[in-house]
C-alpha cells in the first residue's frame, strides 16, 4: 500500500499531480452543475473543490502548479478571442455603441467603488487583497490571473489575493442575478411586452440583406450592363435572377438590362427604396426563386485552403456561368458579398445559379464539411507565441513603478480577436468548430480554477474562521451591486433599452455566464445573448487591464 500513500502525498510526483487535478476538476465539475434557486456556478466550482481539497491536505509543486495556471489561463483567454473576433468590430455599429459605453461605465464605477472601499477600510485590508475581492465581486476570473502575475513583477509576498476573490465570488453570482430582479420589480416590467417591444426594434434596425424584386421602367437603362448600373447608383446590391423574354437566368455583371425586365436584387434593407426609384417600380407579385427555371441557390461551405483569404472578387464568379454570392454567414452573423470582402475557412456561401455551375463552384470551394473538424494547430500555437510576445511588451508609463504590460491573459486575448477577424488577410485558418473551441476554453478555465484553489486553500479557510473572510464578502457586495444598479437604471430610464437587453448587459459587463443562463429562462428570445456577446469582448479586456492600473498606480502610495 505504500504506493497508493505515495500516490496521493507526493506532490513531486507526475503521477501524483495529474491525479490532483483530476479529482478536483470531475468533483467540481459535478457539484457545479447542482442548482440552488435556478443558478449554478458550473466550471467556477472547481475553484472551491481545490480550496477544500487543499485545505484536506492535497498539494503540487508550485512550480507545475504555476505552470499548469497559466497555461490553463492562456487556453482559455485565446479561444475566447478566436470566438468573437469575427464580430468584435462589427458590435460597435448602432445600437452596440450605446450597450458599450455603458459596458465601460459600469467597469469604471466597480473600479471608483472599489477603490472607495480600500480608503474606508485600509487599515484592515490591503490593496491587493481589496482588487481580488474586486475581480471576486465581478466573476471575472482572467483578471484575477493578469493581477496575480502584476503581483508577481511587484515581488509581492502578502496573503494569496485568491483568497479574497473565492470569498467574494458566491455571493457575486448572487447579487448580479439580484441585481436583475430589483430592476424588473423597480420598473414593473412585463416580460412579455418586452418581447414584443425587441421583435418591434429588430424588424427596424435590423440591417442584414434582403430580397425584393423590381421591373426595369427607366427607359435609360435600355441596353447597359449590371454592373455599369451597380457603379452609377454607387450602392451595393446583387443581381441573382433577372427574368427576360420568360427565361429565367442567373446574370453577370457584364449581363445586358432591357426595359421590361424583372430583376430579382438582393441588398441592404437601407438601400431598397433608392434601387426601386432608379430601376423603375417594385413587382411584389412576383417570386423568381419560386418561378419554374433552371437556376438554383444552395449553401456552400468554404473548405479549401487555397480559397481562404481570397475576396469574392478573386473567385471571378463572372466565368462562373452566371453564379451569383448573394449572402455569407460568418460565426453567425450575415454579410453582404461585398467585391473586397474576405472569405474565411468555414464561411457559408448562398450562391444562385444554373445547377452545374454551382456544382462547379462547390468543387472550388470544397464544400466538405468534414474538412472543417480538422484542428487546425498551426495557428493556434503561432497566435499564442504571438500574443505571449504582445503580452510581454512592457509600456512605461510615468509615474509607475515598473512598466504595465497587458500579461498572459491580455496579449494572447487581443491577438486572437485580431487573428479571428483579420487572419484570412495573411492566409491563415482560424477556423474551429464550436465544439472545439468550447472544449479549449472549459479545459483552460478548469485548470486555471483548480490551480488557484490548489494554491489557497489553507488561506482561504483561515480567512473565513479567524481572518477577514466575512469582510470580503461584504465588500464584494458594494462592488457588485451598486455599478449594475446604477448602469441598469440609466439603461431603462434614459435609453429606454429593452429589459432582456439590460440583462445581458450586465452579464457581459461581469462576464459572468451564470447570469446569462438566468437570463434564458426569462424569455425564448435571443435578446439577452445578444447584448451579451456585443459588450463581452471589450469587457473582458477591461477587467483583466483594469486590476493591473489600479495596482501599478497605487503602488507607491498605499499599504499593498
Amino acid at each position: 500500500m505504500q504506493w497508493l500513500t505515495a500516490l496521493f502525498t507526493n506532490p513531486d510526483s507526475i503521477a501524483h499531480i495529474i491525479l490532483a487535478y483530476s479529482i478536483v476538476v470531475a468533483l467540481g465539475l459535478a457539484l457545479g452543475r447542482i442548482r440552488v434557486f435556478g443558478v449554478s456556478l458550473g466550471v467556477t466550482f472547481v475553484l472551491f473543490a481545490g480550496l477544500a481539497l487543499n485545505y484536506f491536505g492535497l498539494e503540487v509543486n508550485p512550480t507545475v502548479l504555476g505552470f499548469i495556471r497559466d497555461f490553463g489561463l492562456i487556453l482559455f483567454v485565446f479561444f475566447i478571442g478566436l470566438q468573437v473576433g469575427p464580430s468584435f468590430f462589427s458590435s460597435f455599429k448602432s445600437g452596440g455603441v450605446v450597450l458599450n459605453c455603458l459596458m465601460i461605465l459600469a467597469v469604471v464605477l466597480s473600479v471608483a467603488v472599489t477603490i472607495v472601499l480600500y480608503f474606508l477600510f485600509d487599515d484592515t485590508i490591503s490593496l491587493a487583497q481589496m482588487l481580488g475581492v474586486h475581480f471576486g465581486a465581478v466573476t471575472n476570473t482572467p483578471g484575477l490571473g493578469a493581477t496575480q502575475e502584476a503581483l508577481a513583477q511587484l515581488n509581492y509576498h502578502g496573503e494569496d489575493i485568491a483568497v479574497g476573490y473565492a470569498c467574494a465570488y458566491p455571493l457575486g453570482v448572487v447579487s448580479i442575478i439580484g441585481t436583475a430582479i430589483a430592476l424588473r420589480l423597480m420598473f414593473r416590467i412585463d416580460l412579455k411586452e418586452e418581447d414584443k417591444h425587441w421583435e418591434a426594434e429588430e424588424k427596424t434596425t435590423n440591417h442584414v440583406s434582403i430580397f425584393f424584386h423590381v421591373i426595369v421602367a427607366n427607359r435609360a437603362l435600355e441596353g447597359r450592363t449590371i454592373g455599369s448600373i451597380r457603379d452609377f447608383i454607387g450602392r451595393p446590391f446583387i443581381c441573382s435572377r433577372i427574368l427576360h423574354n420568360g427565361e429565367i437566368t442567373s446574370p453577370s455583371a457584364d449581363s445586358l438590362v432591357h426595359v421590361g425586365d424583372t430583376i430579382r436584387i438582393v441588398s441592404a434593407e437601407e438601400n431598397k427604396d433608392p434601387i426601386v426609384a432608379f430601376f423603375g417600380e417594385e413587382d411584389t407579385k412576383i417570386d423568381l426563386a419560386t418561378e419554374h427555371s433552371p437556376i438554383t441557390s444552395r449553401r456552400l461551405v468554404v473548405t479549401r485552403q487555397a480559397i481562404n483569404g481570397l475576396t469574392i472578387s478573386d473567385l471571378h464568379l463572372s466565368h462562373s456561368d452566371g453564379v451569383n454570392i448573394t449572402r455569407v454567414y460568418r460565426a453567425g452573423m450575415q454579410l453582404f458579398p461585398y467585391r473586397n470582402l474576405h472569405i474565411q475557412m468555414g464561411d457559408e456561401l448562398y450562391c444562385v445559379g444554373p445547377e452545374n455551375s454551382v456544382k462547379r463552384l462547390a468543387e472550388r470551394l470544397g464544400n466538405q464539411v468534414k474538412r472543417l473538424e480538422h484542428p487546425n494547430l498551426v495557428t493556434i500555437f503561432l497566435g499564442i507565441a504571438i500574443g505571449i510576445l504582445f503580452g510581454s511588451l512592457p509600456l512605461a508609463i510615468p509615474g509607475m513603478p515598473v512598466p504595465l504590460k497587458l500579461g498572459l491573459a491580455g496579449g494572447p486575448l487581443i491577438v486572437a480577436i485580431l487573428l479571428g477577424r483579420y487572419g484570412s488577410l495573411f492566409r491563415l485558418i482560424t477556423y474551429t468548430t464550436s465544439s472545439a473551441n468550447l472544449m479549449m476554453r472549459e479545459i483552460g478555465i478548469a485548470l486555471f480554477l483548480a490551480s488557484v484553489g490548489l494554491a489557497a486553500g489553507e488561506n482561504f479557510v483561515a480567512a473565513l474562521l479567524v481572518g477577514n473572510g466575512w469582510l470580503y464578502v461584504g465588500l464584494g457586495l458594494f462592488v457588485t451591486i451598486i455599478p449594475l444598479l446604477i448602469v441598469g437604471i440609466i439603461a431603462r430610464k434614459f435609453f429606454h433599452i429593452n429589459y432582456h437587453s439590460i440583462v445581458g448587459l450586465l452579464a457581459g459587463a461581469t462576464t459572468d455566464p451564470p447570469m446569462l443562463a438566468y437570463a434564458a429562462t426569462l424569455s425564448e428570445k435571443n435578446s439577452s445573448a445578444v447584448a451579451y456577446s456585443t459588450v463581452y469582448p471589450l469587457a473582458m479586456f477591461l477587467r483583466i487591464l483594469t486590476g493591473q492600473v489600479i495596482l501599478l498606480a497605487m503602488w507607491s502610495f498605499v499599504t499593498v
